[in-house]
């Protein structure tokens, strides 16, 4: 199996904050596709610089396990680019890594 992490911020880059309806489309989107999802409630804080600009995040973490096969790092790969476009970021942050469930 693979887990998908992506942060996702709770704030625009110009510091209004996300409303919450994304953040629960994204949830139903990835439920409708995988069957679950885990969500910290720890809020993630991120710096990072872009052309030169210092951008300072608060973000949620949100997990995803799903068989590794190709197809779901497709569905990874392309899902960024909505996430970026419904969070208005430059970029969206997801890592994977292979994972055991015992």
């Amino acid at each position: 199996m693979v887990r998908f992490e992506l942060l996702l911020p709770l704030y625009y880059n110009d510091g209004r904050p996300i409303e919450k309806e994304k953040f629960l489309q994204t949830d139903e989107e990835l439920v409708a596709q995988f069957g679950a999802t885990s969500t910290d409630s720890v809020i993630v804080s991120g710096r990072w610089m872009y052309q030169s600009t210092l951008y300072e995040d608060k973000l949620i973490r949100v997990r995803v396990d799903v068989e590794d096969v190709p197809a779901n790092w497709d569905f990874f790969r392309s899902y960024k680019e909505t996430l970026k476009q419904r969070f208005e970021q430059e970029d969206i942050w997801i890592t994977a890594y292979r994972i055991e469930v015992v």
